[in-house]
């Protein structure tokens, strides 16, 4: 027994073959799976009576308003799910338009196609950044990561296939944050531009300027802040100023269904927030514990950006306090996780890993595929206890010298 949890604990059993082996293998079951979903549809419309892409079915409706001159009505619930029963059939379950005007830019253009192509454009397109950045996070620190590594890893991670299920963003945030991440110290510029394109995702704004301000970035914050004042200024200018108090009703609307009445679901939201109420909290209680959670993270990240000389660490702890900071986080957004443990198998590659690091980066790799229906059977909150755990050693590696390094190191190099 003590062996076994030697080799837990210094991640030996985690050889290159079976990181390989165990990748293609989830990779081939959850491929095949859509495969059968998707041949066992009618037409659009799968087994559920849903719409293939489910979610994004909201983003097809919003860019054919916008493309009939009707930008704003996609904040109007019942003009957009009249839409979407035009689309898709008057039994077609609603999808709600939560996203600021900034993200109309992306809707309309795909909705000039036909929905079946307009949806494998955007997955294919997005899918291919994040894979791009999870390689070029990698590469910078490790050349000797083979893509025949990586590639696997990357492409079956569960959360991709959580993502396609619903057609949605995560492939498009998780590759912008670690794109701006990875461009921060060399082109701060273009690093705060990636950033503010995040700005379809408000209810991530709130660590990412106070990490950047704790770190001096002076240049990226500005170029951020540049940016996100630009898409404002094009926003009004095309859709009319009226679509923003259109979009902060629709959003407070959102707010109190969504999330807490919990219309979408608490098992499928991954945030501290939701686990309060999936136990019965209140609210206010909610909202207390999401608070302290909030303020304790950021002071950590911010902590980590003002004292660390360790650029993979940095970006680590500044992802894994986005998703932590957050309320309204939904399993498809823990794509995050993607770049999260990308940033920390590089660090571990450049100073050694810590204990237990390498088995809680895989268990935290597999976590998406099963965070959903533990939360709906048991009430346990997988996805937010792996990304504090995550968070955790992040913060450690922070703490320890450089030198506090054991074995493991030289097990992942011989990789």
């Amino acid at each position: 027994m003590s062996q076994l949890w030697q080799h837990f604990a210094t991640g030996r059993w985690l050889t290159r073959e079976r990181l390989r082996v165990y990748s293609l293998l989830m990779g081939s079951m959850c491929v095949a799976g859509m495969i059968g979903w998707v041949a066992l549809s009618d037409g659009l419309i799968d087994r559920n009576g849903k719409p293939l892409g489910t979610d994004f079915s909201s983003f097809y409706a919003a860019g054919s308003m916008v493309l009939d001159g009707k930008a704003t009505e996609a904040y109007d619930a019942a003009a957009h799910y009249a839409r979407q029963q035009q689309l898709f059939g008057a039994a077609t379950p609603y999808y709600a338009w939560p996203y600021p005007p900034f993200f109309l830019f992306i809707a309309a253009p795909l909705a000039l196609l036909p929905y079946w192509l307009a949806l494998m454009v955007w997955q294919a397109a997005s899918f291919a950044l994040y894979l791009t950045v999870i390689g070029t996070i990698l590469r910078r620190v490790r050349a000797g990561v083979a893509a025949s590594l990586w590639l696997p890893a990357a492409a079956a991670f569960p959360a991709v296939f959580v993502n396609l299920g619903h057609g949605q963003n995560g492939f498009l945030t998780a590759g912008l944050f670690g794109a701006a991440l990875c461009l921060l110290r060399g082109q701060p510029l273009l690093s705060g531009v990636m950033f503010a394109m995040l700005a379809y995702k408000p209810q991530f704004a709130l660590v990412i300027p106070l990490a950047l301000l704790a770190g001096g970035r002076w240049r990226t914050i500005a170029a951020a802040a540049a940016a996100v004042a630009g898409l404002v200024a094009v926003t009004t200018l095309t859709f009319g100023f009226e679509i923003w108090p259109a979009f902060a009703a629709s959003a407070d609307i959102s707010r109190k269904v969504l999330l807490e009445q919990g219309e979408v679901g608490f098992e499928k939201l991954q945030s501290a927030f939701a686990a309060v109420r999936m136990w019965g909290g209140s609210v206010s209680l909610a909202y207390g514990v999401q608070t302290t959670l909030s303020i304790t993270v950021i002071v950590g990240a911010m902590w980590v950006w003002r004292t660390s000389g360790d650029a993979a660490v940095k970006a680590a702890v500044l992802v894994l306090a986005t998703l932590l900071a957050s309320p309204h986080v939904l399993d498809y957004d823990l794509m995050l996780l993607g770049p999260a443990i990308a940033f920390m198998v590089s660090a571990g590659l450049t100073g050694g890993f810590r204990s237990y690091e390498i088995s809680l980066l895989a268990a935290a790799w597999v976590t998406p595929l099963l965070a959903r229906s533990v939360a709906g059977a048991i009430d346990v909150p997988l996805g937010l206890l792996m990304t504090l755990a995550l968070f955790a050693l992040v913060i450690r590696r922070a703490i320890q010298r450089p030198a506090e390094t054991n074995e493991v190191h030289h097990h992942i190099a011989e990789v």
